[in-house]
């Protein structure tokens, strides 16, 4: 179940592809917007990706932390923030514990065949450590911006 507006953010550590260990409480006072998405370099993830790469510069100016969570290891996530130059930290969550904490890790269906796998979701989360704002069922192109807007609306009292 996900995680509604308001309720505590399950806390985490994970890897970075930057080498260090990534933990939600080590970052409370500073608002994080966590994207679970399924793979990497595949197309709407790279889309995703791409999009928040692109806004980047409005971004960083909200004073946000970004990260992009999937179930892909540290050397496919290397590679794939080197390939499309992303600015900001891939975690690897190749147990896949942390989406399940946030109700992102469920059942999928590909050419009539049914998996278990990542259900593309954003959350913001609060300086606090609370969940501000949930976005289910993303569709990449697009998504970029609504994350924008909705910092953007957040960070006005």
């Amino acid at each position: 179940m996900l995680p509604s507006a308001g309720s505590p953010a399950p806390d985490f550590t994970l890897p970075s592809d930057e080498g260090a260990k990534v933990s939600l409480k080590a970052l409370r006072g500073t608002p994080v917007v966590l994207y679970f998405y399924p793979k990497d370099d595949t197309s709407g993830c790279t889309t995703e990706a791409c999009e928040f790469r692109d806004a980047w510069s409005d971004v960083k100016k909200t004073g946000v932390r970004l990260f992009g969570v999937s179930p892909d290891g540290i050397r496919s996530h290397e590679k794939f923030r080197a390939k499309f130059k992303l600015p900001f930290p891939l975690l690897a969550d190749e147990d896949h514990a942390v989406a399940e904490a946030y109700g992102v890790w469920g059942e999928k269906s590909m050419y009539g065949r049914k998996y278990m796998g990542i259900l593309r979701t954003t959350f913001i989360i609060d300086a606090r450590g609370r969940i501000a704002q949930v976005f289910e069922k993303v569709k990449p192109a697009g998504h970029a911006g609504e994350v924008l807007a909705a910092l953007k609306q957040l960070a006005t009292p």
